[in-house]
């Protein structure tokens, strides 16, 4: 007989913890998302290329922000979008967003977004939020991508030469310091795509590695 795991839910435990002991740091709010959220510099650069991709095409996106957290990077997005659905395993965090943030067009919800259904829509935000997931987690995600038009993708990545797609156990950290990092295109996941397009390259908050955000147009 198969002894029963103490931790059911270990990711939603991890990230809940995470921000409950601010191991991503604090600017005197609940909930703080790391540097990669607050940093300007780095924020900026996302905001204005992910702004000017909504606008090329032909109709606003209704948008699903897989991984919202704090709602710093996302709150500036909405008003480029029909509609933007902003989903994060956070009960609590959820909860502060709903509350803080509130516009005609903009939704939150409380999903694992490896076990749970999908909301629908146009677009995929993805930003660094699969580095944190174990590679059973994201192989998951990835079936459930199909579903989309484009899936804009955001990683951290070494700035050496690494080996993709090392595992991790999901919480707190990333394959960074595995010299390694996450490529959706590559095995164990093989996403199939009609065109990936890098938008954007910046250096990533404290000097480590490389912020790479790509379009995926989906089959």
């Amino acid at each position: 007989m198969k002894t029963p795991s103490k931790r059911p839910w270990p990711t939603k435990d991890a990230m809940i913890q995470v921000y409950k002991n601010k191991l991503w740091g604090s600017d005197n709010t609940d909930f703080y998302s790391g540097e990669g959220s607050h940093d300007p510099e780095t924020v900026q650069g996302y905001i204005a290329a992910i702004a000017t991709f909504f606008k090329i095409l032909k109709n606003r996106p209704v948008v699903c922000d897989l991984g919202c957290g704090d709602f710093n990077v996302g709150k500036e997005l909405v008003q480029y979008t029909e509609a933007y659905k902003a989903v994060d395993i956070v009960p609590e965090l959820i909860s502060y967003n709903t509350r803080t943030f509130q516009r005609q067009n903009l939704t939150f919800d409380t999903l694992d977004i490896a076990k749970d259904e999908l909301p629908t829509g146009d677009c995929v935000l993805l930003r660094q939020v699969l580095q944190h997931l174990s590679n059973n987690e994201i192989k998951d995600i990835v079936e459930k991508l199909y579903a989309f038009k484009y899936v804009i993708l955001t990683e951290h990545l070494p700035d050496e030469d690494y080996e993709p797609n090392k595992d991790i156990i999901s919480g707190q950290g990333i394959r960074l310091k595995k010299q390694s990092g996450v490529d959706l295109l590559l095995a164990p996941f093989n996403l199939r795509v009609k065109e990936a397009k890098q938008l954007l390259v910046t250096p990533a908050p404290g000097g480590k590695g490389h912020l790479v955000t790509t379009v995926f147009t989906m089959l």
